[in-house]
């Protein structure tokens, strides 16, 4: 299995602008940075096993209680050790969401069943999803909003899985961690159900809400006692460093910041889709459908371009994608895109001999484990990109 499939990889990708992993554009708050150094004069002691201060303050800040709340090794720790504890023998995943998920069930040698969202439809998770839960499923996995799409679900669609999945024995996971960044997060949260679904499991980071990834600090609620307890059970007693619960106790405090930060988001995608629509940009931003900015053009896949399947599988595709980015990028044709599988990324294709390195269209990159289909603007396959595509065993067809 891939180890690193996440993004954020600055180490082998150094001076680059890294887009893979979305914090807080404000940076660590000086108040956590100030924590972690205090925390130092106790390094030669270990880590206070449970965390109770810390559940107690983000029980708090959840208006939830203590006993509802296990922390781990960052909001990945807390996915694998759900996964370990649960056992799943089948689950059922949205596709494309956030690759750790199935990655932690696999794991555990779990059947992982891949509920595909349609792109004709903005990859928008629908009530046809309610038909997909069976009697055979252990386990689902919802990101809301999505990742990567950023498209939120409705509270009364998840309140009908929720339902459906406590009829069927199913245990809802939902990935809660990107709701710090939406408008009215009170609106879609499930926390209301804590008490009374017990098959309902909710995930939270400090990563985002307060950009600090390497502390490695995360966080779940669920009012089902047990499953917390074999999930604290299936962890080493010291999962949660000295350092991070500092951190995370004086992240907590840092109320102003949050709010700060929200602001700063909402303010910069307006200038975003204003500046892009300024610049004749066919853009679609997936998480608010107010900012369709071409309202006559369809969305992608369905504008004209012409679509290559690329089929390799694990590691060696990754090295296929690199090279054939390289010598696409000589003939003129600019594609940047993520390196890693089980992703979805919107990309640009640049005009290489711009100074400015003005996007000319918007293209579309879908990555699964075993193919790549890539939409590339028909006014960029020239003879000679068309002659080396072929050369490489890349297929063009009509799109669907």
């Amino acid at each position: 299995m891939e180890k690193h499939i996440h993004g954020g990889d600055v180490y082998h990708h150094q001076g680059c602008i890294d887009f893979s992993a979305n914090c807080n554009p404000l940076g660590t708050p000086e108040g956590i940075k100030k924590a972690i150094i205090e925390s130092l004069e106790h390094i030669n002691d270990y880590p206070q096993v449970g965390c109770t201060p810390l559940k107690k303050a983000i029980a708090e800040y959840e208006n939830t209680k203590p006993d509802q709340v296990i922390c781990g090794n960052g909001a990945a720790e807390v996915i694998f050790s759900l996964c370990r504890a649960v056992n799943p023998r089948r689950a059922l995943v949205p596709a494309p969401t956030f690759a750790e998920y199935q990655q932690a069930l696999y794991s555990v040698d779990c059947q992982v069943e891949f509920f595909l969202l349609n792109g004709k439809k903005r990859f928008v998770l629908e009530e046809n999803f309610l038909q997909a839960l069976t009697e055979e499923i252990d386990i689902i996995f919802l990101c809301n909003p999505n990742n990567p799409t950023g498209l939120l679900v409705e509270k009364p669609l998840l309140e009908k899985i929720l339902k459906r999945c406590q009829e069927l024995n199913i245990l809802m996971a939902v990935d809660e961690c990107f709701l710090d960044f939406v408008p009215s997060p009170e609106k879609y949260t499930l926390k209301e159900y804590l008490e009374t679904y017990d098959n309902l499991f909710l995930l939270k980071a400090f990563t985002k809400r307060y950009a600090m990834a390497g502390v490695r600090l995360g966080y779940g609620l669920c009012g089902n006692k047990g499953l917390l307890r074999k999930m604290e059970g299936v962890c080493q007693p010291w999962n949660v460093s000295s350092m991070a619960q500092s951190a995370g106790l004086a992240a907590l405090q840092e109320r102003e910041y949050v709010e700060k930060g929200r602001q700063v988001t909402f303010q910069e995608l307006a200038y975003l889709k204003e500046e892009l629509a300024a610049h004749q940009l066919q853009i679609d931003i997936f998480g608010d459908p107010l900012s369709s900015i071409w309202k006559d053009r369809p969305a992608m896949p369905d504008s004209p371009a012409f679509i290559y399947d690329i089929k390799y599988a694990g590691k060696s595709c990754e090295e296929k994608i690199s090279a054939i980015r390289t010598e696409l990028k000589k003939k003129g044709v600019y594609a940047l895109f993520t390196s890693a599988l089980d992703e979805i990324a919107w990309t640009l294709n640049l005009r290489g001999n711009d100074v400015h390195c003005n996007p000319v269209i918007v293209s579309y990159l879908l990555i699964t484990q075993d193919e790549v289909t890539y939409f590339i603007s028909p006014e960029k396959v020239t003879p000679e990109v068309e002659t080396y595509l072929k050369k490489q065993q890349i297929h063009c067809y009509n799109p669907p």
